[in-house]
């Protein structure tokens, strides 16, 4: 059998776990032999996630985080190297948005409050350089593992309202492409970073942005639809396969990369 693109039983940690996308690409690893690590702020959500996967026979675990504190997530680690006594691979899939982080059509630059600002960049930016400083010492001890972060179409273009979601994404995208090299350089070639930057998918955070309570599609969800190609937005299901590409040996040459899923919409032009 080709084992090119396996991951069984990897250690893979995902923070962010218990959203919509972390949770599709946790069930889905597990199903293929991965062991995995479910980091979030919802014990109820998270413990949910670790019982459907457990019942289809795979192996999580879940353990509450907050990717801000350095103090828990080295006790998290503590506790995933206690349990498995070793981290392959980290998803920093935590993130999220805020609004007065954003700027409304009807509103202007001087309605953005600076404080939720610097709020949603801590937690898109800062909350996957400190996990990134965590789990990244296990891997140098291995002298592997690879490292996905999470960037967004907004990374690539200045999307009307998410201004700092944007800024934060874009940071994520540089910081990807710095840390391939920083890693790479000084810790040798079997630690690889990379990004994922997912196109438009209903979560629980955009979907009343995107579709009215009767599951049509609002303005912005219209506009989003025809700058896509494929005419739909992504299922969480359809970031796995790329997941796992980034995290097996059939990518073992690629660092530096963000790989975008996104039906076409980044390469839309008119």
């Amino acid at each position: 059998m080709n084992e090119l693109f396996s991951v069984k039983s990897k250690v893979v940690v995902i923070t962010g776990g218990t959203g919509v996308l972390g949770k599709a690409i946790a069930v889905y690893l597990a199903k293929e032999g991965a062991k995995v690590v479910i980091l979030g702020r919802r014990a109820e959500a998270g413990n949910a996630i670790v019982e459907e996967i457990r019942k289809e026979g795979g192996e999580a675990m879940f353990l509450a985080t907050n990717v801000l504190d350095q103090a828990v997530i080295e006790r998290n680690l503590k506790d995933i190297m206690a349990a498995y006594g070793r981290v392959d691979a980290l998803l920093n899939a935590a993130g999220g948005n805020m609004p007065g982080a954003t700027i409304s059509p009807t509103g202007t630059i001087f309605d953005l409050k600076p404080e939720d600002f610097q709020t949603v960049l801590n937690l898109n930016l800062t909350g996957t350089v400190i996990p990134t400083q965590v789990f990244l010492k296990p891997m140098v001890e291995q002298k592997a593992g690879c490292i996905v972060n999470f960037s967004s179409m907004a990374a690539f273009r200045p999307l009307t309202r998410v201004l700092g979601y944007a800024a934060a994404k874009a940071g994520i995208s540089n910081y990807t492409a710095y840390m391939a090299t920083e890693v790479a350089s000084k810790f040798g070639e079997g630690i690889r970073v990379n990004a994922i930057a997912p196109g438009f998918f209903l979560t629980e955070q955009n979907r009343t942005l995107l579709t009215n309570p009767d599951g049509s599609y609002t303005q912005r969800g219209n506009d989003v639809i025809r700058q896509t190609p494929f005419k739909r937005f992504g299922t969480p299901e359809e970031l796995c396969g790329t997941i796992q590409y980034l995290i097996s040996d059939a990518s073992k040459f690629v660092t530096g990369t963000v790989a975008v899923v996104d039906g076409g919409f980044n390469v839309f032009a008119m």
